[in-house]
Formats: structure tokens, C-alpha cells, sequence
């Protein structure tokens, strides 16, 4: 049952961020309440604290990048709705393997533009000085800087994932 509402959720997420680069509260919130409420009738206690757990580790995750500007909100909330209906393990997998994708997939692109020397030398020199980029890689004033829905890269940890979970 899980997996089906994760695959839901996942897929809803997915194209909403695709056309409006957006994952939406009314998605993310109410899979949050309901996975909580879920395990707590299925587990009692054991339950609140498998999928509370698992929640606070996927906020955890992402709050960092967040607050310094380089994720959105709706990013973190997904992943911690992930750690409400999955758990702590499952939860850390899927952002381990989110990152892995998500910073491949930013490779590819700047290698794409050819841009990928530049942004690292400003990401170096954003890391020495303590520069915020304010959510995206900048590469100059006259360059559009580039972001990628991540839903897409915590959608394919979350299927990786889940492979794992069933294969191994």
C-alpha cells in the first residue's frame, strides 16, 4: 500500500515541478498527515515513531540547502512526506541517491553549455568567501543560471530505492 501511494505521490510531484516548477502543499502535506496517521493505527507507538522519524530525517536532509537558498520548499516537504510513508532508511537512501542524480544531471547540462569549468571556479570561490548563489549555479550576469526540478532526481532515489528495498 505504501509503495502505491509513493508512486502516486511521486508522479504528481513530477509533473507539477515539470510545468510549473512547483510541488505542491496539497500534495505533499496531506501524504505527510496521512502517512503519520497510517502508521500510527497500523503500529501505535512503534508507528508514530517509524514514520515520525523518517520525517524529521527527510526535512533534515534538505533544510540546510533551503535555508541557504539552494532548494525549494517544496523539495524538503517532499522528501520528508517520503521519510513519513517510508521510514529513516528508506528516506536516507532516497536522498543519498537524489544527490547522486540530481548533481550527475547538473554535470550533463553544464557540460551541455560548456560551462562546467567556469561554474566550478565561481561555486570554489562562492565556497572560500562564503558567497550565496541564492539557489542556483551562477555563472555571470549575462548567462541564465541553471536549476533543475528535483522532484525528477528525488523521484529516481526513491525508485532506486525501492529496488533495493526489493532485491536486496
Amino acid at each position: 500500500m505504501s509503495n502505491i501511494a509513493l508512486i502516486l505521490i511521486l508522479t504528481i510531484c513530477i509533473i507539477t515541478d515539470l510545468r510549473s516548477r512547483k510541488i505542491l502543499n496539497i500534495v505533499t502535506l496531506p501524504a505527510i498527515l496521512i502517512a503519520l496517521i497510517y502508521h500510527i493505527f497500523t503500529s501505535g507507538f512503534q508507528g508514530l515513531s517509524f514514520s515520525g522519524l523518517g520525517f524529521l530525517v527527510g526535512l533534515g536532509l534538505l533544510i540546510i540547502p533551503f535555508l541557504m537558498g539552494g532548494i525549494g520548499a517544496g523539495d524538503v516537504k517532499l522528501l520528508a512526506a517520503i521519510g513519513a510513508l517510508k521510514g529513516t532508511m528508506f528516506v536516507l537512501y532516497t536522498g543519498l541517491f537524489a544527490g547522486i542524480i540530481g548533481g550527475l544531471i547538473s554535470i550533463f547540462i553544464l557540460l551541455k553549455r560548456k560551462q562546467l569549468g567556469f561554474t566550478l571556479k565561481s561555486m570554489m570561490f562562492s565556497v572560500l568567501f562564503l558567497k550565496s548563489t541564492k539557489g542556483s549555479l551562477q555563472f555571470s550576469s549575462d548567462t541564465k543560471s541553471l536549476s533543475i526540478p528535483y522532484a525528477i532526481p528525488i523521484a529516481i532515489g526513491s525508485f532506486l530505492t525501492l529496488l533495493k528495498e526489493i532485491y536486496v
